[in-house]
């Protein structure tokens, strides 16, 4: 019998408590949203500079044929216009 009263009171004590619980919950459910929130908004602001200069690089690549496997394994990637005389680096890169 006193076994019962204990499981009783207990379950009375969960019943009311439920709300609490739920509202505790819910409140970090938010606190979590607007962490996560934040986090994204830092993390957006860190990666603009590499994002654009990615975006950069993708448009240089456009100036590019694909590049070509030549029988003895060289690898050759053309420009799609080749650059004046002057125009670009200064002197010859010797390999």
């Amino acid at each position: 019998m006193v076994a019962m009263k204990r499981v009783f009171a207990f379950s009375m004590l969960m019943i009311a408590a439920g709300p609490a619980l739920a509202q505790e919950q819910e409140r970090g459910r938010d606190l979590m949203a607007e962490a996560l929130r934040l986090f994204m908004q830092g993390f957006m602001a860190e990666m603009d500079p590499a994002i654009e200069d990615l975006q950069g690089f993708v448009e240089d690549l456009n100036a590019y044929h694909p590049p070509e496997v030549l029988p003895n394994g060289d690898i050759i990637i053309r420009r799609k216009t080749p650059l004046e005389q002057g125009e670009g680096e200064e002197g010859e890169v010797e390999l």
